[in-house]
Formats: structure tokens, C-alpha cells, sequence
């Protein structure tokens, strides 16, 4: 039986899982000290769940270009440098909180300071696990991950309330602060090695389109994100309204209120010690059914039973429903991003996760201030019904066996000019030879070939036969830069692009002939679009 603990044997991710866990534990207390100070004021569904709303909206406007960014620059470097910036921002909160001089919506600016750091934090410590963890583990160090989450919201909550209640907030904003350091200081420690890659780091502007890209044409990564939406929109109910729920609903202070997160991270971590049986005996679709009718049926006791005991009881179970979705969405994106796109791939993700999120926050603030409580958690539960119900016709699709290894099987390019990297846009053509029985699994064969160019560079693609010479077939493609298409050479090709390239090519007689078409001016203004 594979331990749910391996990844921790190695040194570095030991040490840096501990200090993330640090930084978790802050950022869980941070948010319940936000929370709590405002549920005082008038209208406090609504100022909670903006709480809830502006920590995610930088990741969702910020983590595609941040994890453009992390694929560029060295990611320890970057992560350092956030780390000690927003350690210096909870000092200020700190102080201006400790003074008195933190009215709701300055909380809510230094919330969305701290919000931005997060963003350019996630996906580059998502990148970096890849690196530090073997591929077999990755399945084990995501559940790691949902541990430490879920540690830190059971403790950060439960510690957050009490010091709330006999301090204040600024004790735990001021905590929050040091969390930072400490992963700052774990950093500094560890010893990022050289990594291979392209000659030349890819400017941002192109970097960002090409995540993008990616993530447009490869049919898994939209699929999962899809999902996620599904599962996320109408279970985000319980972190932008629980604080509310414990206050008005149940009539808790700040300590009942961390001891009900705290419920949802035991049943979290429950949940991430059994993901390795569960990884064996679920599929992902049927662990997407399971984990939303327990989420739905959660939510709807909350609706129903509005008593202490039934409550957290029933956040025990959503939280290991939460804890092993998320978890397992997570590790499959892992498997899916090959390292040339990863930071930029799980940055969209995170976009997609915040707005969910964002907007489920938003949304259900709303209709609770509208309808009630009790009705914004019964109609979050119809929805997650409503969701999980698709993912009969909205599957998901995992590639455990994927090769995602960078692949440089394409012969250097032979060509008599000397472009500019940022020439183009270039137009590559490959002629193959196709017998008559062999063209129809030819033409089947090359639509997964259009995938791998699309993904990995190219804005257009078509295949073509030629009408005089029915057994000659052409490929073109077309990609913006000369650059662009260098790096297709330099290392965005995986493994598994080299096998379909090969599947396709196993239908000719012999290698194609690639040609490589340039603009006829050198500013590219007698070049033609291609439709």
C-alpha cells in the first residue's frame, strides 16, 4: 500500500511543506480576524462574504500572468521575494489594527494587498512540486498539500478565535505577518539546482498567450476546469456565509466560529489520510458523484438543522468531500502540465478556482441578504445536485501514464535566412506520402497531431490534400514568431507528442518534408493571413 506520507522523506519538500503549512496556518487566522471584525457592522453577510471576494480576486485577475512570470523567472527567487513583501504588508495591517485605525474598507485594501501576494505565491509553489517530488509521489504530495490546507484551517481558526476573543484581531494579523517570514527564511535555506530549458527566457506578453493556448487546446485541462466550476460555485456557500451561520444562526462567538472550521479541516485531513484507497477504488468521475452529494447533503443539514452539534458535525463531511475533490483535481493537473507551461497551466486554474469561489462568495452573500440563510444553503445544494448530475455526460479524462518529459526530436531547422526571433508570422509546411488504403487512418491519425502544434505554439492549423496528386497530403501551420516556433524545437514537445507525431507518421512512406515559409518583408507587411 503506497504511503500517503512518502513525499515527506525527501528533505526539501519536508522543509518546505512545513513552512507553507506556517504560512497556511497565518492566512486561515488572518482571514477569521478579518471576518470577525466586521461581522459587527450593518449588512455583515454582505461585508463577510466581500472579505471572502476580494481575497480571491487578484488570483483571479493576476495568476495567469503570475504563473507566466514563475515559468520565466527562477521560482525560488520569486517566491522569496513575494514572501518578504507580504510580510511587510501584515506588519502595516498590525499596527494600523493594533491603533484602532482599520475601518472596513481599508481592511478590505490590505486584504486584497495580501490577496495579490497569494496570487503570485499559488502557482508558482505548484510549479515547484514537480521539481522536488518524483512523478510517481505527485498523486501523495497533492493530498500532502490538502493536509496542510486543512491542518492549518483546523488550526489557524480554532487559535485565531481565541486570540480574537481575548486579544483582538491584530494578534492574529500580526502572526499572520511572521508566518510569511518563516517561509521566507525556508527559502533562503533551500538550494534551487539549474534547470535545463531554452537558450533564452521567453518575454512575458508571448509567455501569457502561450499558457493560454495550452490550456485552449488540450480538451483534459478544459474538461477539469469545468468540473471545478461545477463543484466550487455552489459549495463557496460555506466560506462566505459560515461566519455568519455561527453568529446570527447559532449564536457563537469568534471561538465557536474557528471551532466549526476547524471541524471542516478534521474532516478534511480524514479525507487526505484515505486518498490513496480512495485513488485505488474511485475513478475520478465517480469520486465527482460521491464528493458532491455528500457536499449537497452538508449543505442542506446546515440549511435545515440550525443547531452547533448537527453543524459541525456535518462540516466534518463536507470537508473530507471538499478535501478529496480538490485534491484530486489538483494532482490530476499536475499530471496533465508538462514543465515548460506549468506555472502558466496552474495558473489558470487558480483563476478559474478564485472567480468560482469570487463569485459563489458573492452570489450567495446576496441571496442570503435577499432570501435568508437557510434559503441561499438549500439553493446551493439543489445546484451542487444539479452539477454533479452532469459529469455523466462531462466526464473527466486523466492521463496517469502520460509522457510529459520534454521530447527534442525535431531536426534543427536548415534555412538559408537569418531571422529576427520576433519575425513572423512563419508558416510550416510538411508533405507527407499516403497510399489510398492507408489516407483515411492518416487523416484520423494527424487530428491528434493538430492538438500537440496547437498546444505547444501554433495559432492555425490545416491539413490538406492535393488534388493532382491524391496520395500527396499537406500540413500547415502557422505560428507567430519565429521564436515562437524555435521554442516548439527547443523543449515544448513531450513524449507523449512524440508518440501521436510517430503514430501518424507510421502511415507514410518515409519522414515528411517540412518546409519553412517566412514574410517576404522583413517588418512582415507583404505577408498574407492565413484563414
Amino acid at each position: 500500500m503506497d504511503s500517503p506520507w512518502s513525499p515527506l522523506r525527501g528533505r526539501v519538500f519536508r522543509m518546505l511543506w512545513i513552512a507553507v503549512l506556517a504560512g497556511n496556518v497565518g492566512t486561515w487566522m488572518q482571514t477569521v480576524g478579518a471576518q470577525w471584525l466586521v461581522v459587527p457592522e450593518p449588512d455583515a453577510a454582505t461585508w463577510t462574504s466581500l472579505v471572502q471576494a476580494v481575497t480571491m480576486l487578484p488570483v483571479l485577475m493576476l495568476a495567469l500572468p503570475a504563473g507566466a512570470i514563475a515559468d520565466v523567472l527562477d521560482r525560488r527567487r520569486l517566491l522569496l521575494a513575494v514572501q518578504i513583501a507580504l510580510s511587510g504588508v501584515g506588519a502595516v495591517l498590525t499596527v494600523l489594527t493594533a491603533l484602532d485605525r482599520m475601518p472596513p474598507a481599508l481592511l478590505l485594501f490590505f486584504t486584497f494587498l495580501l490577496g495579490v501576494g497569494q496570487a503570485l505565491t499559488l502557482p508558482t509553489w505548484q510549479a515547484v512540486i514537480p521539481e522536488i517530488v518524483p512523478r510517481a509521489e505527485l498523486p501523495a504530495a497533492s493530498a500532502l498539500g490538502a493536509v496542510n490546507t486543512n491542518l492549518a484551517r483546523s488550526a489557524g481558526p480554532a487559535v485565531a478565535g481565541l486570540l480574537v476573543a481575548q486579544i483582538g484581531s491584530a494578534a492574529v494579523f500580526g502572526l499572520n505577518a511572521l508566518s510569511y517570514a518563516v517561509f521566507a527564511l525556508a527559502l533562503l535555506v533551500w538550494r534551487r539546482p539549474p534547470r535545463p530549458g531554452p537558450s533564452h527566457p521567453e518575454h512575458f506578453g508571448p509567455a501569457v498567450r502561450a499558457g493560454g493556448r495550452f490550456v485552449r487546446y488540450d480538451p483534459a485541462v478544459r474538461r477539469l476546469l469545468l468540473r471545478v466550476i461545477l463543484f466550487v460555485l455552489p459549495g463557496s456557500v460555506v466560506w462566505g456565509l459560515l461566519p455568519v451561520v455561527a453568529h446570527q444562526e447559532l449564536g457563537l462567538g469568534a471561538s465557536g466560529y474557528g471551532i466549526l472550521l476547524a471541524a471542516l479541516g478534521v474532516g478534511a485531513i480524514g479525507g487526505a489520510l484515505l486518498m490513496p484507497r480512495i485513488r485505488r477504488r474511485l475513478t475520478a468521475n465517480r469520486l465527482i458523484a460521491v464528493a458532491g452529494v455528500v457536499y449537497a447533503g452538508a449543505l442542506a443539514a446546515t440549511a435545515f438543522f440550525p443547531y452547533a452539534v448537527v453543524v459541525a458535525a456535518v462540516l466534518v463531511l463536507a470537508g473530507a468531500a471538499w478535501m478529496t475533490l480538490v485534491s484530486r483535481m489538483n494532482a490530476s493537473m499536475q499530471l496533465l502540465l508538462p514543465n515548460w507551461v506549468r506555472a502558466r497551466g496552474f495558473g489558470i486554474y487558480q483563476v478559474v478556482f478564485a472567480g468560482a469561489q469570487a463569485v459563489g462568495a458573492l452570489l450567495w452573500g446576496q441571496v442570503a441578504q435577499a432570501f435568508g440563510l437557510r434559503f441561499a444553503f438549500t439553493a446551493a445544494a439543489v445546484v451542487m445536485l444539479l452539477g454533479t448530475a452532469t459529469v455523466r455526460w462531462w466526464p473527466v479524462h486523466e492521463h496517469d501514464d502520460a509522457d510529459l518529459s520534454p521530447a527534442i526530436y525535431w531536426s534543427e531547422p536548415h534555412i538559408m535566412l537569418d531571422p529576427r526571433p520576433d519575425e513572423g508570422p512563419v508558416l510550416v509546411t510538411s508533405i507527407y506520402r499516403v497510399a489510398d488504403e492507408k489516407a483515411d487512418e492518416f487523416v484520423e491519425a494527424m487530428e491528434a497531431v493538430r492538438g500537440t502544434r496547437l498546444r505547444t505554439g501554433a495559432t492555425r492549423w490545416g491539413l490538406f490534400r492535393d488534388g493532382e496528386e491524391p496520395g500527396k497530403f499537406v500540413e500547415v501551420y502557422q505560428v507567430p514568431t519565429w521564436e515562437d516556433h524555435v521554442r516548439q524545437h527547443e523543449g515544448r514537445l513531450t513524449g507523449s507528442d512524440e508518440e501521436t507525431e510517430k503514430r501518424a507518421s507510421a502511415y507514410a512512406s518515409g519522414p515528411p518534408e517540412v518546409t519553412h515559409l517566412l514574410p517576404a518583408a522583413p517588418d512582415g507587411t507583404a505577408s498574407h493571413k492565413m484563414h
